[in-house]
């Protein structure tokens, strides 16, 4: 069994540096060519001086807000795409909304090394259960587990018993999907009498690996890695293993220049200390130059002991901002103040984001103007509208006025 994806993963850390660097400057002309949004972004640079990281942090952050607001200017892509390019592709809608092209060609959200990295091998069967309907996700995983030449069943989300049919009747060899629907699926499993352990491996993706889910899953036979994705960018990083121990931290995907900026600036900062984490990617067709995720992370400053050479990171760390991911599925401020403006008698809400068992739970408090009595079943009914997600309404007072619309209160150390 090969080790490593490609040559690319054990490459001298400076050398690789180097070539993106080399890159840079004509991917950045080209960008400014075809697409008019970088022409108004950055017409006015030389991309020729964008050559080391520090001519790079010069340039300002692209943030997903400025981004819709583009969007919105411009559909759908606020003229940051080479349109010219797409024929034949997929456009995508996130929450916010965000809307996303898909590349052409094999594997265009560079998923195939995560997979390969999780012991995902040619003519394996993976079970994808990730959603397939209006966001990337599921096809972010879908090519890339074709790219290596394995088989993969588009299972989707929802439809467990259904799910769990398909999968005992083919036995997959791995799950890839969001971290708490595979203990559904196993969990259904044995309620129905089904037998899943064909299941070994997998990759996760969309959600929180909890250190607890992934050790009940390994006393369950399922070796569990993890990939760290955005609709925008697809896989930034992916865990690693040696011996089946899963190893610290996340290793950058080849062909991204990743920078940890301090939040709310466009200032790296040194490696170690927590930071949003910025990404210029080297896509044609999307170009994205310094492009704000708005996840925190840092950078782990040794190699990793699996042999692969590129930085690594902490992973997922929690939001710059309030923005936040619920079961896969981002939730934006600006959704919960279209829920409370939909319903009269809301003088201030706070959607708090929690753990129940081993799953993602919403729960929109709601304080009402004095003396009204706002609908609780018609602001659920305006929250799921709103963010594609099922979430408790209830009533609250003196909520504090300090400006925050969305509280994850989530622990990420258990």
């Amino acid at each position: 069994m090969n080790e490593h994806f490609d040559d690319l993963e054990t490459a001298d850390l400076q050398e690789r540096e180097e070539t993106l660097f080399a890159r840079l400057p004509s991917f950045i002309e080209r960008a400014i060519k075809v697409a008019p949004g970088w022409k108004k972004r950055l017409g006015e640079i030389d991309p020729h001086t964008i050559t080391s990281r520090e001519a790079l942090a010069r340039l300002p952050v692209l943030r997903k807000p400025e981004l819709m607001e583009a969007q919105a200017a411009e559909p759908p892509f606020g003229g940051f795409a080479d349109q010219a390019s797409l024929d034949g592709s997929r456009i995508f809608m996130s929450p916010g909304p965000v809307w996303e092209p898909q590349a052409p060609g094999p594997d265009p959200w560079l998923a195939a090394r995560a997979f390969h990295a999780a012991g995902i091998r040619r003519g394996d069967l993976v079970h994808n259960a990730l959603s397939y309907h209006m966001t990337p996700g599921g096809f972010i995983l879908d090519e890339g587990v074709r790219a290596l030449g394995a088989r993969v069943f588009p299972g989707g989300v929802g439809n467990t018993e259904a799910q769990v049919e398909a999968a005992s009747f083919l036995k997959p060899d791995a799950y890839a999907g969001t971290p708490d629907f595979l203990k559904v699926m196993l969990d259904k499993a044995a309620e129905m009498g089904r037998d899943l352990s064909s299941i070994k491996k997998a990759l996760v993706s969309g959600g929180a690996l909890f250190p607890s889910m992934r050790e009940e899953y390994r006393a369950r036979g399922v070796t569990v890695l993890q990939a760290y994705a955005t609709a925008d960018l697809g896989v930034i990083a992916y865990e690693s293993a040696v011996d089946g121990e899963p190893l610290p931290g996340m290793i950058v995907n080849e062909n991204m220049i990743v920078e940890i900026v301090r939040p709310g600036t466009d200032d790296p900062v040194p490696a170690g200390e927590v930071g949003e984490l910025v990404v210029t990617s080297f896509y044609p067709s999307y170009p994205l130059i310094r492009f704000g995720t708005g996840d925190l992370s840092a950078v782990l400053d040794e190699p990793s002991p699996c042999g692969r050479t590129n930085i690594r990171i902490k992973g997922w760390m929690g939001r710059a901002d309030q923005r936040t991911k619920v079961k896969g599925m981002f939730v934006d401020p600006k959704q919960i103040d279209a829920v409370i403006k939909s319903v009269s008698g809301v003088a201030r809400a706070r959607l708090v984001v929690d753990r129940q068992g081993d799953a993602d739970a919403m729960t929109l408090l709601v304080e009402p103007v004095a003396d009204a009595a706002p609908d609780l079943s018609a602001l659920a009914a305006a929250l799921t509208a709103q963010t594609k997600l099922k979430g408790t309404v209830e009533l609250a007072s003196d909520l504090p006025n300090d400006g925050k619309v969305i509280d994850d209160r989530r622990d990420y150390s258990k």
